[in-house]
């Protein structure tokens, strides 16, 4: 066997082993969220602060890096995913090797603390009680992108970043967002004004039983194209999308009195399931066979919710099932006033539930605070008054408590810094996906219509899902749309959808 052979095969091994051990964390993290009593915590903070620390360990060890070197030396020898693979283990190891292991366990400690602690500061709308948890995980956040902005020659933000949504940096996020805070703001004020000649939009009544909810969410999410023989879907405090791709775990929560806050939320996670369904599966096991970055993974989410499902052709195919499911008749259950429903622009207080013209301005505050925190010049404990004068400066409205602000979203107690702008990035690829989808696939439309998704999800598959982190985002984009990601799509959408 060539030396160059033993090498990258003795790598793959390895890796493969690390996969194993964060496919195992995944599952007991969406366990924490789904499943686990609230006195198993502390419990499964140490098993995870195990699995962290052994896969540290693995990637930190000089074995790994020799291998690396052997392998980058004769990579001639290598296919073009064998190289692409090559590159990601790389760039995991440098991750690894740039933070010390007692930095690694005690973050995984503090941040299954403060997740915790999260939950009940929610539910008592809290904040004072969540800060010393809070507090202990953007120190040691703070640690870790000290480490990594000293090893890789870049700003400590970048740095988080780059764990995200490889090889983008801040100042190509100023630029994107910049740009639409130059736009967003006029843009809302016109959608706002034009909805004032319509009449008023009707909300069907309820209570929705929250069974008929989950089998109404299921329905969709099967005709999408979702397996269920490799997933599953339960309630957690914030709905997200865990577990690997063979076994992929989308959560969601229940409204009795607003079945569409649940519905598109399941939604949402649907197109990020999509994807993890779609990686190639003959890498699973490998870095190249992961999601290429989060601005691409938040792409499919919104393509599926926004793009998609908020559209008149999917609620063509959709409103005759929901209006059975629910018995739903009279003024509130016509077309045109569940369109405008799904469809309604108006600040709001939660990013969750936020249509996708105030969306952006959600996570440009965010974004803005998180780099704020990680600086020092913001304290954990004023993080309310500052989330509450954005709030008012963006969206020019005030969360009458911290449950409806700063303590809505779980990404900062559990150590996401460098998440949030993956968010709008990705609402932006959505639309520039979603634009390169309908003019590729004839009678798009009809299709969707017809409630007939197999053709758009073989156009995901294609050229996005199964491509992995082989490209660059940019380069996946660029194969798939015919140009790098611009705000381009997104501001047509907006306009073609609200104000034509």
């Amino acid at each position: 066997m060539p030396e160059l052979t033993i090498a990258y095969s003795n790598l793959e091994k390895r890796f493969a082993r690390l996969s194993a051990l964060s496919g195992a964390a995944a599952m007991l993290h969406w366990d924490s969220a789904a499943m686990m009593p609230a006195g198993g915590s502390e419990a499964r903070a140490e098993q995870l602060a195990v699995l962290s620390l052994l896969s540290h360990e693995i990637l930190n060890s000089s074995e790994i890096a020799d291998l690396l070197t052997e392998a980058e030396n004769a990579s001639g020898g290598l296919d073009d995913w064998q190289r692409a693979n090559l590159d990601e283990m790389r760039n995991r190891w440098r991750h690894a090797t740039a933070v010390g292991p007692d930095l690694v366990e005690a973050h995984s400690r503090a941040t299954s603390r403060s997740e915790m602690e999260w939950r009940e500061a929610r539910l008592n709308n809290d904040f004072a009680s969540l800060v010393p948890a809070l507090k202990e995980v953007v120190l040691l956040t703070g640690h870790i992108a000290a480490a990594k902005s000293s090893a890789f020659g870049i700003s400590r933000y970048d740095a988080l970043l780059d764990e995200y949504e490889p090889g983008i940096t801040s100042a190509t996020i100023d630029t994107l967002f910049d740009d639409l805070e130059n736009f967003l703001p006029e843009f809302l004020g016109a959608v706002l004004e034009n909805g004032k000649s319509k009449p008023p939009i009707l909300i069907p009544e309820g209570p929705f039983d929250e069974r008929i909810q989950k089998k109404l969410g299921q329905e969709f999410m099967t005709a999408l194209g979702f397996d269920f023989n490799h997933g599953r879907l339960d309630i957690s405090h914030h709905p997200f999308t865990g577990g690997i791709p063979d076994d992929v775990r989308l959560t969601t929560r229940y409204e009795t009195d607003d079945f569409t806050q649940s519905l598109m939320g399941t939604l949402h996670e649907t197109g990020h399931a999509l994807y993890e369904q779609g990686l190639p599966r003959e890498w699973r096991s490998q870095p190249v066979g992961a999601a290429r970055g989060m601005a691409l993974h938040e792409s499919q989410s919104l393509l599926i919710e926004m793009q998609l499902s908020r559209s008149e052709d999917f609620l063509a195919f959709a409103l005759p099932r929901i209006k059975e499911a629910f018995a739903g008749s009279g003024p509130a259950w016509e077309e045109d006033n569940i369109l405008r429903l799904y469809q309604k622009v108006e600040p709001g207080f939660i990013r969750v539930d936020a249509d996708e013209v105030t969306y952006p301005l959600h996570v440009i505050l965010r974004y803005r605070l998180e780099k704020a925190l990680l600086s020092g010049d913001l304290a954990v404990e004023d993080l309310p008054a500052a989330w509450n004068s954005g709030m008012r400066n963006t969206l020019g409205i005030t969360p009458p408590n911290d449950r409806l602000g700063c303590l809505q979203d779980i990404h900062w107690p559990s150590g996401a810094i460098g998440y949030f702008p993956t968010y709008t990035l990705g609402a932006m690829a959505a639309a520039q996906i979603y634009r390169a989808a309908v003019k590729d696939i004839p009678d798009f439309a009809s299709q969707i219509r017809a409630g007939k998704f197999s053709s758009l999800l073989e156009w995901l598959r294609r050229n996005i899902h199964s491509r992995g982190s082989s490209q660059s985002t940019n380069g996946i984009m660029k194969s798939a749309t015919g140009a790098s990601l611009t705000a381009d799509a997104f501001k047509a959408h907006l306009r073609d959808r609200y104000l034509s």
